[in-house]
Parts: structure tokens; sequence; C-alpha cells
């Protein structure tokens, strides 16, 4: 186990490691198996599943980055003793065609996203300021924020096999 200092000064606290196992099924579909939870379905179609109720990969990233941002800016207010009554954020990013489904060009475009936007809508017990603050300290502290925005190394191992 890793042990992390905290942001605070305060006792360090232990790593985790999390895992998700993502098993190929037909077509470009995809169950991924995280802890002992059910399999999350996941379709590639164009940035865009064609499938109702299956998000692409790309949705289910911009899912994650919603979640994570609701979760860090509720328990900020909590720490700092603000009532928050409503929170929904509406997070959206411009996907162009991948180099997966387009094959005219010589040598692979930009994959991915270009500028995520984030809008978030809160009712609080606080001033205008002050939820500012909260939310830019929440993007600040948000582990997907912070994954997404600061380069992160990608090691891949292959296992092939018979």
């Amino acid at each position: 186990m890793t042990i992390a200092p905290t942001a605070s000064g305060g006792p360090p606290m232990p790593k985790r490691t999390l895992r998700c196992r993502t098993v190929a099924e037909s077509g470009f579909k995809h169950h991924n198996h995280i802890r002992d939870l059910a399999p999350l379905l996941v379709e590639e179609r164009s940035g865009a599943s064609e499938s109702a109720g299956v998000p692409s990969p790309s949705e289910a990233l911009l899912a994650a980055l919603g979640s994570c941002l609701s979760t860090r800016i509720h328990a900020n207010a909590a720490a700092g003793s603000i009532l928050v009554t409503s929170l929904e954020l509406d997070v959206e990013v411009d996907v162009g065609a991948s180099p997966l489904w387009e094959r005219t060009a010589a040598e692979p475009g930009p994959a991915g996203f270009g500028a995520i936007r984030i809008t978030v809508h809160i009712e609080a017990d606080a001033s205008p300021e002050a939820v500012r603050a909260l939310v830019a300290h929440a993007v600040l502290w948000s582990p997907i924020a912070n994954t997404l925005h600061d380069p992160v190394h990608l090691d891949v191992t292959v296992v092939a096999g018979p």
C-alpha cells in the first residue's frame, strides 16, 4: 500500500488502487466490470452510442467528471457550513470524428476532446463570491478534473496469447 500526504498536512492517507476489467462484446460494445457491481455496458459509435440507454466511452467520461465535481462541491460546502439546496452540472464537449471512423487521412488527426465546458447551476446560502470559490476549489481538487487537465502517465502492457 502506498501512503500519500494529505493536502492539509494531516496524517497521510493510503492510496487505493481502482480497477475496471473491460470485456469486448459484439460490435463495439463493452462490459466494464467494477468491483462486484453489475457490469456497465458502454458502446462506441462515433462519439455517441446508437443504442438507447447505452453511453459511449466519451459520455461515460463526462458523467464521471460531472459526478466527481458535484461530490467535491457538496463535500466542500458541508465542510464550510454552506447549505446547498440545488446543484446541477451541465457538462459538454465537442467531439470531432474519430480516426477510428475516418481512415482517409495519411496521418491520424487529433483524437479526443478539445475543450470541456461545464455550467454549474447552484442554489446555496452563500454569497456569489463564496459559491464561485467553492466551485473553483472543487475543480482544483477533483481527481477526475485533475486527471483531465494535468498530464497523466499512461502505462500500457500487452499480453498476447493464443
